[in-house]
């Protein structure tokens, strides 16, 4: 009798056999999966991180580093653990990877910080500035990181439950404990460096990723939803026109020049990196009428925070950013008492600043289409019919022209073409691909740039023969340009470094302006000299003194204008 074949498996359906084909290769448990890639951003993401923390420590021992990256395995893996659920984990997670990733190019390239701040920022950041900082270092960044992290996603299969419906949840409650456990005896042990770390530089805090974006993502969301909700409440409503305004003849116009990113130690004459030396402000600086404060310390470090802490009657001195974004602005005080106010916006917007009150932005206006390559206009568009406006001005006017500037990444971008006095200048958006020397080149190209709009409008002013004319340019914050790695702007007011907190400040009075008031033209000479610590606060005080507009909320111990009502 012969023997009989071996028996075959059973055939799968269709359907299965599809299915197995395509199935990923490694079945692991999903506490294995996070774990793994928890180690994953550790060594990748966190480098940023743990180069600052070893150099805060100054020069920590290898096991307290390994100690250190071992932590922040275990911190993202109670973070991400109860993120990743049976249904969609795998996209979370994928999710996640390229979270880290993007935001591990800012910290490393830029020194950035993922604070809420920060990222209200850029929220209300306008896309044309936003697409500046979408180059190929940081697609190549992202690729980098990112498509290891997806080929393993791609290849690993999450263990599904088995047993009782809650043997599952018991395992992943018991890992996720003993990942808190781990995380806090290793905390324990190198519990006095890393206090000491966390307490000291806490800016490092945010640059612990993908940690950083999930802490501070939700409440840059919850709060631009508080805001979008918020009434703002009035202030200065005794506000009332002051005693020269019965005596006045002819119209007065302020314009109030709020630049972008100018830092005090590239304005006028400085040494460059090279040891030569330099003016970046030639134009205005020879120009008798107009008053120069070098250092003005700002409200803020980026425009979201320092723009309303500049028109606020308290400012840094008192910071309260509630306060502040729930009140009306310096503009609604001269409103009130009567003032014509407009906002002309060359950026992203006044914040709230302007709020009901007579706006209009450069892409608005009848321009030269060579004025706004790529959709975003240079700030010379800011100048447009300003002639034709001063001659039909009446009464008392404020005017605030809100400038590009020296927005980076792209300060190339800021300048007409040909407009570049230092050679060689970073050409790219992208400030990995060039020297320091090149980018701040570029830097002080942007700011001679600056230098000539404002030259050109002082003189635009004083040529208007019917009006009298009052000028203030102040930028709302700095930037740093490469000092101990950093670039760009935005850290957190409490460690910011001065270069992205003081910034330079010009004040200007016709002589038909200085007359009305009483005040002699060669007073504001003496401002820098008799004004100690100029800040931002001053502001506000001033603009109601230049005015002449009467409120409670005036304090003179904030007016730069002192010096020429009391010589």
């Amino acid at each position: 009798m012969s023997a009989l074949p071996p028996a075959l498996p059973p055939a799968l359906p269709p359907t299965a056999a599809r299915a197995s084909r395509w199935a990923p290769p490694i079945t692991l448990p999903p506490e294995a999966v996070i774990g793994l890639l928890c180690l994953y951003w550790s060594l990748t993401a966190n480098r940023s991180f743990l180069v600052g923390a070893r150099n805060a420590m100054e020069g920590a021992s290898l096991g307290l580093m390994l100690v250190l990256g071992l932590m922040l395995a275990l911190l993202h893996f109670v973070l991400v653990a109860p993120l990743v659920t049976r249904y969609g984990g795998r996209l979370v997670l994928a999710v996640m990877v390229l979270v880290a990733a993007v935001s591990s190019h800012f910290v490393q390239s830029v020194g950035a910080v993922i604070d809420p701040d920060m990222l209200r920022n850029v929220l209300r950041t306008h896309w044309t500035e936003s697409r500046e900082l979408l180059n190929l270092s940081m697609l190549t960044h992202v690729l980098v990181q990112a498509v290891p992290a997806w080929w393993f996603l791609s290849q690993v299969r999450m263990t599904p439950p088995s047993g009782p419906w809650w043997r599952s949840p018991l395992r992943r409650s018991g890992t996720w404990l003993l990942a808190v456990l781990a995380f806090l005896v290793l905390l324990f042990s190198v519990y006095q460096p890393v206090s000491s770390l966390m307490r000291n530089h806490k800016a490092l805090r945010y640059q612990i990723l993908p940690a950083a974006p999930l802490w501070s993502t939700p409440r840059s969301l919850f709060n631009e939803a508080k805001e979008a909700r918020r009434v703002r409440e009035p202030i200065g409503q005794d506000a009332q026109p002051g005693p020269s305004w019965q005596a006045q003849t002819r119209p007065r116009v302020l314009v109030l020049v709020v630049g972008e990113t100018v830092r005090s130690a590239n304005w006028g004459p400085h040494t460059s990196l090279d040891g030569s030396a330099r003016n970046t402000a030639p134009l205005t600086g020879a120009l008798p009428e107009l008053a120069l404060l070098p250092v003005v310390q700002s409200c803020g470090t980026h425009t979201e925070s320092s723009l309303p802490c500049m028109f606020a009657p308290i400012g840094r001195r008192d910071y309260d950013e509630d306060r502040i974004r729930r009140q009306l602005s310096l503009m609604h005080v001269l409103h009130q008492a009567g003032v014509g106010v407009r906002w002309r916006d060359n950026q992203s917007g006044c914040q709230g600043v302007c709020e009901g009150l007579p706006t209009e932005h450069t892409s608005e206006l009848p321009l030269d289409p060579a004025l706004c390559p790529k959709g975003q206009c240079r700030d010379e568009a800011l100048l447009h019919g300003l002639a034709q406006d001063l001659a039909q001005a009446q009464g008392t006017q404020v005017w605030v022209l809100h400038m590009l500037g020296n927005h980076g990444p792209a300060y190339h971008r800021r300048v007409p073409p040909g407009a570049t006095p230092y050679q060689p200048y970073c050409a790219h958006d992208d400030l990995g691909r060039c020297s320091r020397v090149d980018i701040v080149n570029a830097y002080d190209n942007a700011l001679r740039h600056t230098d000539a709009l404002l030259a050109q409008l002082w003189q635009t002013m004083k040529s208007a023969s019917n009006v009298d004319t009052a000028l203030i340019f102040i930028p709302d914050h700095g930037e740093s340009l490469g000092e101990r790695g950093m670039y760009l702007h935005g850290l957190p007011y409490a460690v910011a470094p001065r270069e992205q907190t003081g910034v330079p400040m010009l004040l200007g009075l016709s002589p038909g302006f200085a007359q009305a008031r009483g005040w002699s033209q060669d007073c504001l000479r003496s401002l820098p000299s008799k004004t100690t610590a100029p800040q931002h606060d001053h502001l506000f005080h001033t603009v109601l003194t230049l005015a002449d507009v009467r409120t409670q909320l005036y304090d003179p111990q904030w007016d730069l204008m002192r010096p020429c009502q009391n010589p």
